[in-house]
């Protein structure tokens, strides 16, 4: 078995080779043949009108002069050799490498790659060979290494793995699937992965490893989710089909198609027999709490109690006064947070545990040790990614496999929902409630602050509010950028003393940030300058204008999640983005923003321009790090492989059928050594 094989049993390994491999979490020689390049170098030989300006291209000339050599510095040295390609003299510069000026003579052939330089016809050296490049791959891969490894020392011990135990490489792939893309078996592609002859069989092994990573992943992600389905079974709901169309009659508006979608896949979910587990994603402002708030009442027609948490106490006053209004004659509602009296507390959590409450909204003070459930159905998790595994865990043991719903106000592209959530079903309400107004969105430079300021001071003189948000608290010697306090302080010389400004950061309290929250919710506050701590925040209908300062320092996900503080009312509302980008992302993300109010489309254009580190944190992600796959290039065979995935499970072939059996070994094995939630 090549996966308990030391790596020290390949020729060429010694204790200290060994020890670097560690390093690199080489351990066995199956560790080290998929230890793959981290990229390629191409060195093909093309004619000169074929290389493009700045390109890694390979040249073959004849030394058509005597080298010149030039010292700089401490022992830095700058060689260049006229090459005749083609009939057109070529300039070769090589970097400290004096030694060649005696081993080159006129009408040497020499081959070079390098960075090309079309206007100077002239060719930065990175590699040479003397003599044509015939014997060798013109595709040389490159890995990433540490210390003292050398990449001809990778190259020379991965040939002889490959040499000694290639034939043991099992295919782990049915072999109509192969047939069905054209894939290479797992023996090729691992040879053509490492020493690819051309272009074509690097494209084909590629191809073959792109796919089955993210089958693998996809397999691990479903077979997760059917056991959490399993799990849940046991949890009886009998939901009462006309109480919850009387109740959605009874709202005080209509629900979008989009609500209308993502309430029946709630119902059915409720209906089975499966604990449900799903994702529901909408833009801000685009009804994601009235369609909990269907939810909890399905919940509770069936004899259920239902609990919704949330991260901060501003919230679950906002999101308790408005289902207690729609629940008013239906359910009874109670309130559970930490700032709760010691008397109050009492008496609502003995309501909790009589089910004389019907549903529980609260911050985290709903998962600790003295609250009691009588019979909790469905917990709803908002801004799910502000809670902890832990925590969301907790809140889940508190009823007998009770249904979850998880909501998120930050639109996640397709591409990385289908990844990061494939253990969870998803709904996404992508349109807005009829009559909501979009923000407008401008962009403008420094220059133009002042008369940014005197509007801020028209929407205020209408009785209106505005945020103005810094990316920092305090000055950084290093980031030239606006700061939160120095705003704020500037803010109070520039405006009336009557116009009343309030400062938020990171650094103040829980009981802090809330008493600067209320006080903007209550008008109290007309201005507030804050940093991004106010990107999932209390509704303030009132607030018209949201000044981003240096808002090329943010991504598009947050410069939206910003913009949607604003817009929640009936007045027309404005974002305006105060930047000056030196890059062509910055600018581009600028134009972007003016462009479209549609967060999932930018999350599309922030994924392409970001990548999908800054949607999810390190730790909770749910991404993995793929050798080969790129969520980004590769969308079109995540597809695939999530819906091949999808029938191998359904339709039990993985389970079942011989040709599946290595299949189905390799994901047990990769499930047993991970921990999911």
């Amino acid at each position: 078995m090549l996966k308990t094989l030391p790596v020290s049993q390949v020729k060429g390994i010694g204790s200290k080779l060994e020890k670097a491999l560690n390093e690199l979490n080489i351990f066995t020689v199956e560790d080290l043949l998929f230890y793959f390049p981290s990229r390629y170098d191409f060195r093909e030989i093309k004619p000169l009108k074929d290389i493009q300006h700045n390109e890694t291209a390979t040249i073959e000339g004849k030394v058509a002069s005597e080298p010149s050599l030039t010292f700089y510095g401490r022992k830095k040295s700058r060689l260049v050799v006229m090459l005749r390609v083609e009939e057109v003299v070529v300039k070769a510069v090589f970097f400290n490498r004096h030694f060649l000026k005696n081993q080159l003579r006129l009408n040497d052939i020499l081959t070079v790659t390098g960075k090309w330089d079309t206007h100077r016809l002239q060719l930065t050296v990175s590699h040479y060979q003397k003599g044509r490049a015939v014997r060798q791959s013109s595709i040389q891969g490159v890995y990433s290494l540490k210390g003292d490894l050398t990449q001809r020392t990778v190259k020379t011990i991965i040939h002889n793995a490959l040499t000694a135990y290639g034939k043991n490489i099992e295919e782990i792939l049915p072999e109509h699937v192969l047939e069905t893309y054209k894939l290479p078996d797992r023996k090729d592609a691992i040879r053509h992965i490492h020493f690819p002859e051309n272009r074509l069989e690097l494209k084909h092994a590629r191809r073959r490893f792109i796919y089955e990573e993210l089958l693998l992943f996809q397999l691990q992600m479903q077979l997760i989710r059917k056991k959490k389905r399993e799990a849940g079974e046991g949890n009886d709901k009998k939901i009462n089909t006309s109480k919850v169309k009387s109740f959605i009659g009874g709202l005080p508006f209509s629900l979008t198609d989009a609500q209308k979608r993502s309430v029946e896949e709630i119902l059915d979910d409720l209906r089975s027999s499966h604990r449900m587990n799903r994702l529901l994603q909408g833009d801000v402002g685009s009804g994601k709490t009235a369609v909990a708030a269907i939810a909890l009442y399905a919940a509770i027609s069936a004899g259920k109690q239902g609990a919704l948490m949330v991260p901060t106490e501003i919230l679950a006053e906002q999101h308790y006064e408005s289902l207690n209004e729609w629940f008013d004659e239906y359910a009874k509602v109670v309130m559970l947070t930490g700032s709760a009296r010691t008397k109050e507390r009492k008496k609502v959590l003995d309501m909790i545990k009589n089910h004389e409450a019907d549903i529980v909204v609260g911050t985290h003070a709903l998962i600790q040790d003295p609250v009691q459930f009588s019979d909790l159905g469905l917990v709803i998790v908002d801004e799910q990614h502000r809670f902890g595994v832990e925590q969301r865990r907790a809140l889940r043991e508190k009823g007998l496999n009770p249904d979850v719903l998880f909501m998120t106000a930050t639109p996640i592209p397709r591409t990385l929902a289908i990844t990061a959530f494939a253990d969870m079903d998803v709904s996404v309400i992508d349109e807005m409630p009829e009559g909501r107004k979009p923000v407008k969105t401008y962009w403008v430079k420094d220059h133009m602050l002042d008369r940014v300021l005197k509007f801020i001071w028209e929407e205020i003189q209408k009785g209106h509010q505005a945020y103005v948000i810094s990316p920092l608290i305090e000055e950084s010697e290093k980031l030239d950028i606006q700061n939160a306090v120095d705003l704020y302080h500037q803010l109070q010389e520039y405006f009336p003393e009557d116009v009343k400004i309030g400062l938020m950061h990171g650094r103040l309290s829980a009981e802090e940030k809330e008493k600067v929250m209320k006080a903007f919710a209550g008008n109290e506050i007309q201005i507030l300058v804050s940093t991004t701590v106010v990107e999932v925040g209390v509704n303030v209908p009132n607030a018209t204008v949201m000044l981003i300062y240096d808002a090329e320092r943010f991504g598009l996900a947050q410069l939206h999640q910003l913009r949607g503080r604003v817009g929640r009312g009936d007045a027309q509302s404005y974002c305006i983005l105060l930047a000056d980008p030196k890059g062509e992302t910055g600018k581009e993300r600028m134009r972007i923003m003016t462009e479209t109010n549609n967060g999932f489309e930018l999350s599309e254009h922030d994924l392409k321009l970001r990548g999908p580190g800054d949607f999810f944190g390190k730790k909770q992600s749910g991404l993995p790090e793929f050798k080969v796959a790129d969520l980004i290039q590769d969308y079109k065979a995540l597809e695939v492989a999530r819906k091949d995935a999808r029938h191998m499970i359904r339709t039990g072939v993985l389970f079942h059928d011989p040709d599946y059996q290595s299949l189905l070994k390799l994901i047990e094995e990769k499930l047993s050594e991970q921990i999911y939630d």
